[in-house]
This record gives structure tokens, sequence and C-alpha cells, in this order.
């Protein structure tokens, strides 16, 4: 029986080859046409898709499936440590990066029942979801960097309105709101953490 609904659901060579093009799809969608649209963060695209496809691939050729998600799982924290140690990800980059793991998990299984509606509809959810939370945080998320300020006369409180225009013409963005992180009185400077609009591309 070669029908959609018996590689859904058996262990073949072939049922796994065509569950891992219909995970290449399904990622495609959420990375490059979701995830890339409203970020523009090329840089996460290349570990986002390679991790979906090592998660199915692993997860995929395992039997047990308590060792199947405890490795995936594993993995991710993993990776996510590692990724922190390193440069910083925001709470959005990671929630993409788990929702990627997440389909890459279901997707490798597909023993939804009924097979192929099943995972149609879960993939179809979180892919629907995913693009209507981006439409409707679109310009209403804050995006964040750290700095360092030499114009000590303007962190006074009184002066905040005065600094956030110097911040936003010297950074040209709009700033909405500023943390004084750490002051140096010596040198008459301080590391300041800065919120700002993303300007609509």
């Amino acid at each position: 029986d070669m029908s959609i609904t018996a590689l859904a659901v058996e262990n073949s060579l072939l049922s796994v080859f065509v569950r891992f093009l219909i995970n290449l799809a399904i990622i495609f969608i959420l990375i490059r046409i979701i995830y890339y649209r409203f970020s523009k963060k090329e840089e996460n695209v290349f570990s986002f898709f390679l991790m979906g496809i090592v998660i199915f691939m692993l997860v995929s050729l395992l039997e047990n499936v308590e060792v199947q998600i405890g490795i995936a799982l594993g993995l991710f924290a993993l990776f996510a440590i590692i990724r922190f140690r390193t440069v910083n990800m925001s709470a959005k980059d990671m929630t993409y990066f788990f929702t990627t793991i997440g389909i890459s998990i279901i997707n490798s299984q597909a023993d939804l029942q009924p097979p192929v509606l099943g995972a149609v509809l879960v993939n179809s959810i979180i892919l629907i979801t995913a693009l209507l939370l981006e439409i409707f945080m679109q310009g209403k998320t804050l995006n964040s960097f750290t700095l360092d300020y030499n114009n000590h006369d303007l962190l006074k409180p009184e002066l905040r309105k005065e600094l956030l225009n110097d911040l936003s013409l010297k950074t040209g963005h709009k700033i909405e709101k500023i943390k004084i992180e750490k002051m140096n009185i010596e040198k008459g400077s301080a590391e300041l953490t800065i919120w700002f609009k993303e300007k609509n591309k």
C-alpha cells in the first residue's frame, strides 16, 4: 500500500523521506516566509533550518518515544546554552528556535489520528498562529541594545526628555525607553540599555 496515509504511519526509508520533505516545507514556511519576513535576521535562518533537519533525522532514527523526546529537548537545551554564552538571543528568536524543534519532532512521528489530517492540522495551527501573532505585534514590540554614552550631563532624571532626543538623533531610531546599567563617574560615561520601535521594512 503506497498511499499517503500508509507512508505517514509506517517506518520505512521512503516514509521517512516523504515526511522529511513535508517537514522541510513546513520549516521553510515558518522560518523563511514568516520569521525572516518580520525579523530580517539572516544569521538565524541557517541555524533554524539545520537544527530542524538534524532533530527530524535524529528522532526518526530512534524507536523509543521517550528517548526521542529526551534527546531532542536535551539538544535544544545544549544549543540554547551555547548560544546564550556567545551572542544573546531574544525571547522571540528562542521561541522560533524551540518551535522549529517541536515541529520537527511532530513531523518525525506523523502518527496523529487520522494520520495525514492530524499532522496537517497541527502544523497549520502552529504556522497560522505564528503569522497572526507577527501581524498583530508588528510595530508594537520594542527592540533593544546596549551602548556606552558619554554625555553625563543628560543623565539627570529631570533631563530624560533631552536624553531621549539625543539618543534618537545619534542612533537613528526613535528611542522609547532607557535604563542606566552602569555609571563611571570618573570618565563621565554610562552603559545604557535603550529600547526602540523597529522601522517598517
